[in-house]
């Protein structure tokens, strides 16, 4: 399927200014300049990618998050073929998450291939963490998520007052349910626990990750560094498409201009025909408050924010035989063998990625240390005749918005009130929690609206990832 699906009938190319070279600005910029616009990138680091980016330690390039992807992310799978990264990554060929527990007992989610929502009844029919009753209970649970209606006036009520679990307690599930089976969906998807986080985005996770086919949640893994898989790359891309990039460079500032909009850049100004902002909420609210105005821009600050943090444990052999598993009853969340991904020769890598982390955000590096190592060594026995060669911690504390009840109402549509200024990022209102479908998402609808406010003919994107709600483009 052809990646060209926006038109190129603007008459005179238009100026369009993208801030933020995430992976929400790098699709929008690559929109609109293959519908024939003049398009440059403005973005504050040395490195494209936004919040998904690798550093170096002792010469291995990590990554600062896993961020595993879905297979129902056809938005950002089409993205990365679009920067020739599709060769990096890897899905699997069914749905599979390995369940450790410190006392050796390992259980496995596994779906089958019976068709959408039987698939998982066998895997949650298997799933001895939980009693036969509270299986029973997790499935009618399941199905009630899955049939709730997002879009009606009474259910969007109810999900700004009740949390999703909340919501799951008042259908059956109880803590141990909660933290044995609901927590592995709601932590990796909404960066916040089951108890914390928004009905209405855990429900749609469910819905469109789970439930929607009997694929769409298979899991993708990024077998190299961002730094190979997107930065790199998307720097080729948008420049071979035409792109002006600009790297390190800061904008100050937006405001009207005599023949559109004026935005401050390094001490300078450039004059655009549309400006799409797909930098984070709560620098787009300090950069666009003197022209939106405070009423507007406070709802964004409003939104907050959800730490991740990960914890790169480099052994001196192998002391795991799984590709990532998740973990209960320890405070390792889920764990990533990274040492093909990162060309250790020698030893092992494994990350432990956390979500939510605000507790793990007040410790220092030696005190992650000395918690996820041990919890490692409970988890994988072989780890404790290991020698640790290094530990690396990276820490995001305002790795997404804080997807909690309420926050659906606080973030911005793709259209702002000032002609030419659109909005991206995955905290717009994509229907779609932080994740890198959501930013995708995102991008594309900006440059849908920008190239439409300039060319009234251009003619809609067909096809831009699939059935879910696009609520930014309203």
């Amino acid at each position: 399927m052809s990646t060209r699906s926006i038109s190129s009938s603007i008459i005179a190319p238009s100026r369009v200014v993208v801030l933020g070279g995430g992976v929400a600005g790098i699709a929008a910029a690559l929109d609109c300049a293959e519908a024939g616009a003049q398009v440059t990138l403005v973005e504050v680091r040395p490195r494209l990618g936004g919040a998904v980016y690798s550093f170096e330690r002792d010469g291995l390039w990590l990554d600062n998050g896993q961020h595993v992807f879905l297979r129902c992310y056809s938005a950002y799978r089409a993205l990365l073929a679009r920067l020739g990264s599709e060769p990096m990554v890897d899905i699997q060929r069914r749905f599979e998450i390995p369940v450790l527990r410190p006392s050796g007992e390992r259980v496995l989610l596994r779906r089958s291939g019976l068709p959408a929502p039987f698939h998982l009844a066998g895997a949650l029919a298997r799933y001895r963490l939980l009693t036969p009753f509270q299986r029973l209970r997790a499935a009618r649970a399941a199905f009630a998520l899955g049939r709730l209606d997002l879009d009606a006036a009474v259910v969007r009520e109810r999900a700004e007052g009740v949390s999703f679990g909340q919501w799951l307690i008042e259908h059956g599930q109880d803590e141990r349910a909660l933290r044995l089976l609901w927590d592995l969906i709601a932590l990796p998807a909404l960066n916040v626990p089951a108890m914390q986080g928004s009905l209405s985005l855990g429900a749609f996770t469910l819905r469109e990750g789970l439930l929607s086919s009997n694929d769409a949640g298979d899991i993708g893994f990024h077998l190299r560094p961002f730094s190979e898989l997107i930065s790199a790359p998307a720097e080729r891309a948008l420049t071979g498409a035409g792109v002006r990039v600009m790297l390190g460079a800061r904008a100050e500032g937006v405001r009207r201009g005599e023949a559109g909009l004026t935005v401050g850049i390094g001490g300078g100004e450039m004059e655009a025909d549309g400006v799409i902002c797909a930098i984070p909420h709560t620098r787009a609210a300090g950069l666009l408050e003197p022209l939106l105005g405070d009423a507007e821009t406070s709802r964004w600050r409003q939104i907050g924010e959800s730490p991740i943090v990960n914890v790169h444990v480099v052994y001196d052999r192998r002391v795991c035989d799984l590709p990532f598993a998740a973990g209960v009853d320890t405070p390792v969340q889920y764990v990533f063998d990274r040492t093909e991904a990162i060309g250790l020769e020698e030893g092992q890598c494994l990350a432990i990625s956390l979500s939510g982390a605000q507790e793990e955000m007040q410790l220092d590096s030696e005190g992650l240390r000395a918690r996820y190592l041990d919890a490692l060594a409970d988890l994988f026995p072989r780890a404790r005749e290991a020698i640790v060669r290094a530990v690396h911690v990276s820490r995001e504390h305002a790795a997404t918005f804080k997807a909690t009840p309420g926050v659906d109402a606080l973030r911005a549509p793709t259209r702002t009130r000032v002609d030419g200024l659109f909005l991206a990022g995955a905290w717009t209102r994509t229907g779609w929690p932080a994740t890198l479908e959501g930013a995708v998402r995102s991008g594309r609808a900006a440059a849908r609206a920008a190239l439409q406010s300039v060319d009234s003919t251009a003619a809609e994107t067909p096809g831009d990832g699939g059935p879910a709600r696009r609520e930014g483009d309203r």
